[in-house]
């Protein structure tokens, strides 16, 4: 056998022992779930849990979701036990990460019934309020994974989504919420230009530069608004974009008003999605993009221009953080609050590990951000005795828990935040 032979066993082995160690740790903690869910959310409950999974204006009411508290809890815990005795059963390897999705699914479940055990709420309320609270992080998301794919790392998300706050809010008082949503597009797209312009044509460390802009626009829009708008308040009055029903499909019990009852952000911000996974995963120029990602030097010699790739990508990152900007002023309220985007770029950053720079996966763990987000307000109308800081807690949990590896590891562009120099 050769020495590459021996290198490859070898390596193999090492990950074969790796996956395994990863198996038996999520064995464990879903054991330790089942024991927990018992303990805390099984004993003394009573009652059933009902959903209302429709609403009095719906035109096809369907029956609420009626659970047995205390059986669905003890049959939560069960299949919990089971999906962690599985783990370490031959074979176990293979279903670690479905295994843990589905348990934690459950977990969130059993948490729900007992929640509302005894009680009544609308899920379909709560499934439509996790995808407007979702937007701004998808979107946020999104920007990252548009940037960091041509490697470079945008901390700047954060005063991007301020930025088009702001001028969504200023705009949209002047000109209407068109004008006011079209300025925030460019205006995020030019501090994307900007960002770009600091770390690829003159180099400068990428977390820096956007801690800059983090800093600039926060003092910037801090300072208008504490000394402009507080005394004309007409410039902070903008129109707010209305929910617009998507005829038939509206209509679908659930589904409908989750997805088809929503404004022009939560649309958007879908078919960014769908554009941009499309684009990056099955286009000639998406392919090259993630080239400039991986082995920028590489892609020169194939005669991609790297600096004008990573120009164009950062900026359109720019200009998807703009968009969602605009959401917490056209999207929610109608107007400019100091700080208002309180660190969802942040966020946004931490749903693109999570979603494993990936359009689809930043999408999804924006979901789990939004459900917690929705999920606080709904169970302080139950009045559970949980604090609703400590459901918060919980997509951070998650994120650390995948950052972290134990589902697997998340492997970012091989050249994300390295400077490229053309030779």
């Amino acid at each position: 056998m050769t020495a590459i032979d021996l290198g490859t066993t070898a390596a193999t082995r090492k990950i074969a022992t790796g996956k395994a160690r990863q198996a038996r740790i999520v064995g464990g903690v879903l054991l330790a779930l089942s024991v927990f869910v018992v303990l805390v959310f099984g004993v003394g409950i009573e009652g059933d849990a009902t959903f209302r999974l429709s609403r009095p204006t719906d035109p096809l009411p369907v029956p609420d979701l009626v659970l047995p508290a205390a059986p669905f809890t003890y049959f939560a815990a069960a299949i919990l036990a089971f999906l962690g005795a599985r783990q370490f059963m031959r074979g176990g390897v293979r279903w670690t990460a479905l295994s843990l999705g589905f348990g934690l699914a459950l977990v969130v479940m059993a948490f729900l019934v007992w929640a509302t055990a005894g009680k009544a709420f609308s899920l379909t309320g709560m499934l439509q309020a996790m995808m407007v609270r979702a937007v701004p992080i998808a979107l946020g998301g999104l920007a990252g994974v548009l940037c960091e794919r041509v490697a470079v790392i945008n901390i700047a998300i954060e005063g991007m989504l301020l930025a088009g706050a702001f001028t969504g809010a200023l705009m949209g008082s002047l000109i209407g919420g068109w004008g006011g949503l079209l300025s925030a597009v460019v205006v995020g797209g030019i501090f994307g230009f900007i960002l770009a312009t600091l770390v690829v044509t003159y180099r400068m460390d990428q977390i820096i530069a956007g801690v800059v802009i983090n800093l600039f626009v926060l003092g910037l829009t801090s300072y208008v608004s504490s000394q402009v708008f507080s005394e004309y308040r007409f410039l902070n009055n903008a129109s707010v974009f209305r929910a617009w029903k998507v005829p038939v499909l509206g209509d679908i019990p659930v589904i409908g008003p989750m997805l088809f009852q929503q404004n022009v952000f939560v649309y958007g911000a879908l078919v960014m999605v769908a554009v941009s996974t499309y684009y990056l995963f099955h286009t000639r120029h998406g392919l090259r993009a993630r080239a400039v990602g991986e082995h920028p030097r590489a892609a020169d010699t194939l005669g991609i221009n790297v600096y004008r790739t990573r120009y164009i990508h950062v900026t359109l990152g720019g200009m998807v953080a703009g968009f969602g900007g605009a959401w917490f002023t056209l999207g929610s309220v109608g107007r400019f609050d100091e700080n208002m985007t309180g660190g969802r770029g942040f966020i946004g950053l931490a749903a693109m590990i999570f979603g494993r720079w990936h359009p689809v996966g930043a999408l999804a763990a924006a979901l789990v951000f939004g459900f917690a987000d929705s999920l606080q307000q709904k169970l302080a109308l139950l009045g559970t005795p949980i604090p609703s800081e400590f459901l918060a807690m919980a997509p951070y949990i998650a994120t650390i828990v995948v950052v972290a590896g134990l589902i697997g590891k998340a492997r970012p562009p091989a050249a994300d935040g390295k400077a490229y120099v053309k030779e």
